[in-house]
Formats: structure tokens, C-alpha cells, sequence
């Protein structure tokens, strides 16, 4: 927008970017993009999961430039996103392929395969440690020798662990439908525009991109009363899903013929919604439905939230904002809620003088009437 209305703008705008530049770097001091790689992973994470693009080196770049911003980061990335060639699509991935590092279910004390707590702040004491004030390379390799000697002895075998859903085990019960897979083609809302109602590819799309902040307090605001929504969550898992193109035109694919090109860190949840709902005879029955959250990285508080967001909105029925397909989607985007919160602070000089003059005419006319 041509918002710049005044003579010598261009002088001042770039005099504002070389004080930008200045008071990032005038203290003197350099973070390395490995080093946010490596100490800011769940900033970076979260970057990635709001630009829907995989990238941590980008990401940490994108951190770097907008200092920490998460929304001017996010911004950048989104941006630089818009730019690259899209060579191939993925082949669909199955989740039980997953390398798992982390998988809790908070529905079971017991679960087939086993809970494993994994690398999580959730069973720590909210203290603030000053000891990492002194922190010191030293000292971390000391640390990390210890914590590698107290590991069990490497067994070496070629087997990989498949973890089982949890789902999967209440579905031989007969407690939860059994779905056939859909394969139509998902709607990609980066290169189509939006009409609602939409469908749940497309609503799952913009929920995982969503600001986490936003998403995670849209989440609680149904928890707490709009609607009352409480889940529990039936399974909490993260860790490498290995990603497959395939290169052949679409008459000749060959799910054999597709190749490994590496792998990327989930967050996935599938939360169990308690629905009551009445039968042929007025009587009232209790069972469950799903709500599904993924994300990149780790980031299991939005994909919890994105899980009852997704249950929501599959009952659009109900009157209760969180249950609002409109109102969800179209106020959870980064960079469109930023963006146009932030447009308020640039020139609109036009727009405030023809209000004010407004007021003044309305003012006199008022004026005049009384005098009269």
C-alpha cells in the first residue's frame, strides 16, 4: 500500500533501516544460525510450523534478522516461501512410520508398546537456572560424557520399533468407527482461495499454520466454556517421519519406484472427545469422536489445541464461536493478523483528515442549530 504520502520519505525510510541494522549489531555481539539451531529449537520449530515450510537452517536465519521477532520471522520466511519452485509433490505419509522419541497417552496408565516420556520441560520445576549464566563449553562436554556413559550398553540390531496408535487398540473394541482412507486430492490453501464451508483438508492445513499463540487460546477458550469441550488426550507422539517423492508422470507411478529424500520432526496428537448424543428413542448415549493436531517440530501444546479446534469445527451446528469455520480460520494467520494490526501505525493521513472534517462539519451544524 502507498502509504509514504510525504515529501522526502524515501530519505527517512532508509535512514530508519540503517538504525535498524545499527542497533542489531551495535552492542558488538554474534549469534550463529547453528547456535539458534541448536539452543532456540523450540523458537524454531515454531517458526516453521507458522511459514509451512521445513527449514530449521532458514528458520534460525529468519530468527537472526528479525531478532527474535516470532511474527516478523515468520513473515520472512512466508515471504522467501513464496519464491521457491515446487518440483514435486510428497507421496502421503503413514504416521505409524514414524521414528518415535516421544509418546505419552494420558487416556491410559498402559498403553501397547509402552509410554515413553522422551526429552520434555513437563515434569521439571518452573526455576529459573543461573547456573547457565556461567555456562561453559567445558562444562557441557563434561555433562555430556556423563550422560553417555550412564546409557545402557548399544544393542546392535536392524530392528525399528513400530509404535501401535492407541486408537487402534479401542477400534478392536469396537469404540471407534473404522474409516476407509480418502484419497482425494487435498486442497492446498497456499495456491487456492478459501470459500467456506471448506474442506477439513484444507481446515487442517490453515490449523497447523496457524499462530500458535492463537490456536492454543481459541483451544482453551472452547475447554473453558465456549462450548466446553474436554478431551483427553488419547495419545501424544513425536519424532522422523521419512518423506518419499515419486518422479514419474501420473499415468506411470509406481509406489516402488519412489525415492527417500529425507525426513522431517512431527508433533502429533489425537485427542478422544466425549459427544452424547440421542438415539431413535429419545434416550441419550455417550460416545467418542477424535479431533487430529499435527505440526512440525515440537510443539505439542498447539497440536493439542489444534485437536479439539479440529472437533470443533467438524460441528459447525453449534453456536459457539470456537465452532465457527469463519472465525477460526480467518483470525489465527501470523502475518495476516499481524499485518493488519501493524498497517494501523502507517500514514492514513487522508482517511483521519476527511473524518475530522466530518466531525467539524456535524460539530458546526450542531452549533449553528442551538444558536437558532
Amino acid at each position: 500500500m502507498a502509504y509514504v504520502a510525504v515529501k522526502g520519505g524515501t530519505e527517512a525510510i532508509e535512514a530508519s533501516i540503517n538504525l535498524l541494522n545499527y542497533e542489531r549489531i551495535k552492542d558488538k555481539r554474534i549469534i550463529e544460525v547453528e547456535t539458534i539451531i541448536s539452543t532456540m529449537r523450540s523458537l524454531v520449530d515454531q517458526v516453521m510450523s507458522e511459514s509451512s515450510l521445513y527449514s530449521p537452517f532458514l528458520a534460525a536465519l529468519a530468527i537472526k534478522q528479525a531478532e527474535g521477532s516470532m511474527e516478523e520471522a515468520v513473515f520472512l520466511l512466508r515471504a522467501h516461501r513464496s519464491t521457491l519452485p515446487r518440483l514435486y509433490v510428497s507421496e502421503s505419509v503413514d504416521m505409524n512410520d514414524m521414528f518415535v522419541e516421544r509418546r505419552i497417552s494420558a487416556s491410559f496408565k498402559d498403553i501397547p508398546g509402552g509410554q515413553l516420556l522422551g526429552a520434555t520441560p513437563d515434569y521439571k520445576h518452573r526455576l529459573l537456572n543461573f547456573d547457565l549464566i556461567d555456562e561453559s563449553a567445558f562444562h557441557n562436554e563434561k555433562l555430556i560424557n556423563q550422560y553417555k556413559s550412564a546409557l545402557p550398553p548399544y544393542v546392535n540390531t536392524t530392528e525399528v520399533l513400530r509404535y501401535p496408535k492407541v486408537v487402534e487398540y479401542l477400534r478392536k473394541e469396537g469404540l471407534f468407527p473404522t474409516y476407509e482412507p480418502n484419497n482425494e486430492e487435498p486442497i492446498d490453501v497456499t495456491k487456492e482461495n478459501i470459500r467456506f464451508p471448506i474442506a477439513r483438508s484444507a481446515r487442517l492445513q490453515m490449523l497447523t499454520r496457524g499462530q500458535t499463540g492463537a490456536v492454543t487460546s481459541l483451544g482453551y477458550a472452547s475447554l473453558r466454556g465456549y462450548g466446553a469441550v474436554h478431551p483427553t488426550v488419547g495419545e501424544v507422539r513425536f519424532g522422523s517421519i521419512p518423506i518419499h517423492v515419486n518422479v514419474q508422470s501420473e499415468a506411470e507411478i509406481d509406489p516402488d519406484d519412489s525415492y527417500y529424500i529425507g525426513e522431517i520432526k512431527l508433533s502429533e496428537v489425537e485427542s478422544f472427545v466425549p459427544v452424547t448424543t440421542s438415539d431413535e428413542n429419545g434416550n441419550d448415549a455417550l460416545h467418542f469422536e477424535i479431533g487430529y493436531g499435527v505440526c512440525f517440530g515440537r510443539n505439542e501444546t498447539k497440536a493439542i489445541a489444534m485437536s479439539i479446534l479440529d472437533q470443533c469445527l467438524e460441528h459447525p451446528e453449534i453456536d459457539f464461536p470456537t465452532h465457527d469455520e469463519e472465525f477460526v480460520l480467518l483470525h489465527i494467520d501470523s502475518v495476516e493478523s499481524t499485518g493488519f494490526i501493524s498497517h494501523l501505525k502507517l500514514p492514513h493521513y487522508v482517511t483521519f483528515q476527511s473524518k475530522l472534517d466530518a466531525v467539524r462539519n456535524t460539530k458546526k451544524e450542531r452549533d449553528t442549530s442551538e444558536t437558532n
